[in-house]
């Protein structure tokens, strides 16, 4: 069976950390593309002009294919990685987590910074809903009026979403299927006068 669901996070979350008078603020975010995560970063970074460190990962793609991290003046793996860690162990993706920072004085060391940034990142995401969603595929099907029914009965019985419809003597319609039931759906047809036109 094909893998036709994903986590993410339904709403934004915010977390605090504060480590050696370092404070570290988190914030989570359900995203889909690289414009708006740029988007988020730069509002964050506009707020909180005077931090000293904002950091981030992010992962993208119903695989986790698509991910970035950024350390942003810290030590090499100290921030991006940890975050993305924390993304990953929640088994999320369309996340970004931006860790901004503000340094109280005192170095924390590679180690240290590693643990705060990590903890950081995982109270934003202990602090929003996540939600599983579906994969789904966008089909066309023409059919004449009189195998109606028969197409209602199938929508109905496989939860499929209709985008759009015309319904004349020729009826054309646009379906959302999850991913796991197009080989049932176009088996379901094969014997029935209805054609897919766009898949």
């Amino acid at each position: 069976m094909i893998k036709d669901t994903y986590l993410t996070i339904l709403e934004e979350g915010e977390g605090l950390y504060k480590e050696k008078g370092s404070k570290f603020l988190s914030f989570s975010y359900p995203v889909k593309t690289e414009i708006e995560i740029k988007e988020k970063i730069n509002a964050l970074k506009k707020k909180y002009y005077d931090a000293t460190h904002h950091c981030f990962a992010y992962i993208l793609g119903i695989h986790q294919e698509i991910y970035r991290t950024n350390d942003d003046g810290e030590p090499a793996h100290s921030a991006g990685i940890p975050i993305w860690g924390q993304i990953r162990s929640h088994q999320l993706t369309d996340t970004l987590v931006v860790v901004v920072r503000y340094y109280g004085g005192t170095n924390l060391g590679v180690s240290g910074l590693v643990n705060a940034y990590k903890t950081a990142a995982n109270l934003c995401l202990e602090n929003t809903k996540k939600i599983e969603k579906l994969v789904k595929k966008r089909i066309k099907i023409e059919f004449q009026y009189p195998a109606m029914n028969e197409v209602m009965k199938l929508v109905k019985d496989l939860s499929i979403e209709i985008i759009t419809q015309k319904l004349e003597l020729n009826c054309v319609m646009e379906l959302d299927l999850r991913l796991n039931l197009i080989e049932h759906f176009k088996e379901s047809i094969a014997l029935k006068p209805i054609l897919i036109l766009e898949e």
